[in-house]
């Protein structure tokens, strides 16, 4: 071989071996986006590490009525309190499984939350209050991770300066509601009874503030009215949420059974189902 002459590499194994170079880093590539899609989609974090929304001032007409009657929710022992389900960053809280009674769900360490949503549904302004529980309960046993329950409390009008409730709707399942519409002193926050059955007086409470009891007695979990105050969680209402969290909460995939009954897909399905007249 003269020094004019020149080795030729061969062409056609310098092309595979540039062909797998590349699909190499494409797969590297895509890899990497579907573990970030997925972590931006499926983010779940332990049940005790969702970190409430502060509750803001209300500044709109539907936020200062969301805010006046808020109800009070009262839990019995043996099932879960309610937790806050979705944080700003619009991580979702993971649940618990279905076992164990109310192992690991006697408090939330961190604070709860209810969620809101308003809006008018034919002639009455509908308020929905949400609670999200960690567990779902069947004749007090656990069966299943993940729960969501609301009341619908339904007014005349929010614009009023004394609105009026005309009725309300309690979840007695996943999508039903119980509803009422004749309400009792003892329905609402701070109402008390003293003494015996003939000396009996009455402390009368709010006009405005229900509240509810968690309740599992011979089938699903529901809602309905306590003979006992509970307490006030930090009230978020939808548009205060940020997009990460009503995306998250938009998300079926999120809460597997469990309907998130103010989301975009199931609120107006819920209202419709929740109409007390």
């Amino acid at each position: 071989m003269t020094s004019s002459e020149s080795v030729q590499p061969d062409r056609p194994h310098s092309l595979i071996i540039r062909g797998k170079m590349k699909l190499r880093a494409l797969t590297s590539t895509l890899f990497a986006t579907l573990v970030l899609w997925t972590a931006c989609t499926n983010a779940t974090i332990d049940h005790d590490k969702v970190l409430p929304f502060p509750q803001p001032e209300p500044v709109t007409i539907s936020e200062k009525a969301a805010i006046t009657f808020q109800p009070q929710l009262y839990i019995p022992e043996g099932v879960c309190v309610s937790y806050p389900a979705v944080n700003a960053a619009g991580e979702t809280i993971g649940g618990l499984k279905g076992s164990n009674g109310n192992d690991a769900c006697m408090y939330a360490p961190l604070g709860s939350q209810v969620y809101g949503r308003a809006r008018w549904f034919k002639d009455l302004w509908a308020i929905m209050y949400a609670w999200y529980f960690p567990k779902d309960f069947w004749a007090a046993f656990p069966t299943h991770r993940h729960d969501w329950k609301s009341v619908v409390v339904w007014i005349d009008n929010p614009d009023l300066e004394m609105p009026k409730i005309v009725g309300v709707s309690m979840s007695e399942s996943d999508t039903k509601y119980n509803k009422r519409l004749k309400l009792f002193a003892s329905d609402f926050a701070g109402f008390q009874t003293m003494g015996r059955r003939r000396y009996r007086t009455y402390i009368y409470g709010s006009n405005t503030s229900l509240r509810f009891q968690y309740g599992t007695t011979l089938g699903h979990s529901y809602l309905t009215f306590s003979r006992w105050d509970g307490d006030y969680q930090g009230l978020i209402m939808w548009e205060q949420l940020t997009d990460e969290a009503r995306a998250a909460l938009n998300d079926g995939n999120n809460f597997e059974k469990a309907e998130v009954p103010f989301s975009d897909e199931h609120y107006e399905d819920h209202l419709d189902e929740a109409w007390p007249l």
